[in-house]
């Protein structure tokens, strides 16, 4: 079941996964689950709004890299969710025992198209009724059909359930009513309305569905469709509905319904829920509609993901790197996170082909303790090799000492880059002109200070 459903959900989920979340990038994967979803019979309506709230979930989020899929496919899985929640749920049989319990009736009305399996429905959903030890009368309200009578009549022998019918070309809302006045006289708990098949365009006969629901005034109207119609269904249900507003849907012929948009798209197009899937031949074969199995079966069993939130301020010392993804309109920024408790990441965008994060450091506050470390948290390994690469003096003062650390860890964020040639030529020019008289002409270019003994003080 669904299986083209299914895989327009996950092409979608593993492009997300394979390519860099620009903006245009996430655009473009939009674009591609679109198509898909019109593939797989999917409204126009619940498309656009799939896509919608599948942008703003990306849009400006933080994720962890080896999440992104995932993430997508819980957004996904969300807002099919959301529709069906919407839509609301409706307990049939706890309304018939209430109706029962004052001793009236309780009243369904099943509408549709020819073809759809409308009348064998109504069989199988009386044999559900006589399972759950409610009693129930079917009337033939199709007089218009040939065969149809005795096609319901039929299935009321098999079932030993009564069957209201009056000849062909009989007032249908006279046959419904008939019906409920016997089963107000005889105590049945429930009445099913057979009423003829229509193309939701007739006007003539679909105002005849408005006089039998004015007639005996429906507990429940029900809409049957053919899942294997896809579009066409959903356009009849949506014709329907303006007519009728109806309360709820059953799909027939599921077991063979290899799109699965029909389900998701009356739920959105009409606001009203799937109540039962029908799933073979058989009596037994009508299932109570379940949002979760139908999810599943659509994105598989629900795994718990772990969205990344903003970095906290304040971050404990030795904190485990990783990386992070924030996607924003037409950027992408990577960031590494350092073990600080006293660094604020900060984003500012270079001239480079690739976007990196400069990292600088908190002013220090008037408060702020004066002996503290302004090297706290920064490995001696990389204060040793940024000082040779470098060239740097030992700091005289707190503010240099300041102002080298920040240096250090922006050197750090950047992947610790060596010095470019005229780096190192400003390096050597600037020690020969401090140290000229002391210094010969061949250990110019050469001489580097060790940050051993300041940094070891």
């Amino acid at each position: 079941m669904f299986d083209k459903l299914r895989s327009a959900f996950s092409s979608a989920v593993k492009s997300f996964g394979e390519k860099e979340l620009k903006e245009k990038d996430i655009d473009e994967v939009l674009f591609q689950l679109e198509v898909s979803l019109l593939e797989s019979d999917v409204a126009t309506e619940v498309i656009d709004l799939l896509k919608s709230d599948l942008k703003k979930q990306l849009i400006g989020t933080t994720i962890q890299k080896d999440t992104i899929d995932e993430f997508v496919k819980t957004s996904l899985r969300q807002s099919v969710s959301n529709m069906f929640d919407s839509a609301g749920k409706i307990d049939i049989l706890s309304g018939i025992q209430k109706k029962k319990e004052k001793g009236d009736p309780y009243i369904i009305s099943f509408m549709g198209i020819n073809g759809t399996g409308k009348t064998t429905t109504i069989a199988k959903f009386a044999n559900l009724l006589r399972e759950n030890k409610f009693s129930s009368v079917i009337a033939a309200a199709d007089t218009y059909r040939a065969g149809a009578i005795e096609q319901i009549s039929e299935h009321g022998k098999r079932l030993n359930i009564k069957v209201i019918a009056q000849n062909y070309g009989s007032d249908p809302a006279a046959v419904s009513r008939d019906a409920v006045l016997y089963a107000k006289s005889h105590k049945v708990d429930c009445v099913l309305i057979d009423t003829a098949g229509r193309m939701q365009t007739s006007k003539n006969l679909m105002d005849q569905i408005s006089k039998i629901n004015k007639v005996v005034n429906p507990d429940l109207k029900l809409f049957v469709g053919d899942s294997l119609a896809g579009n066409d269904t959903v356009s009849q249900a949506r014709e329907f509905h303006n007519y009728t507003k109806f309360d709820g849907a059953i799909l027939t012929k599921s077991d063979a319904d290899a799109r699965g948009g029909a389900a998701i798209s009356i739920v959105k197009v009409t606001s009203s829920p799937i109540l039962y899937l029908g799933m073979g031949q058989e009596y037994k074969d009508l299932k109570v509609f379940d949002k979760d199995s139908f999810l599943d079966s659509l994105f598989g069993p629900q795994e718990s993901i772990h969205e990344i939130s903003t970095p906290p301020k304040e971050k404990p010392q030795q904190q485990p790197k990783q990386k992070e993804i924030v996607i924003e309109e037409e950027k992408k920024v990577e960031k590494q996170l350092e073990p600080e408790p006293k660094i604020e990441p900060k984003l500012e965008p270079k001239l480079e082909p690739k976007i990196k994060q400069e990292i600088k450091t908190k002013p220090v506050s008037k408060d702020q303790d004066k002996d503290e470390d302004p090297f706290n948290g920064i490995e001696t390994k990389d204060i040793e090799k940024y000082s040779d690469l470098f060239d740097v003096p030992p700091p005289t003062s707190d503010s240099e000492a300041r102002n080298l650390a920040a240096k250090i860890r922006r050197w750090i964020s950047d992947g610790r880059p060596k010095p470019t040639k005229e780096e190192e030529k400003d390096v050597i020019d600037e020690e020969i002109s401090e140290n000229k008289d002391e210094i010969s002409e061949e250990e110019k270019p050469k001489k580097k200070r060790s940050m051993f003994g300041w940094m070891k003080k």
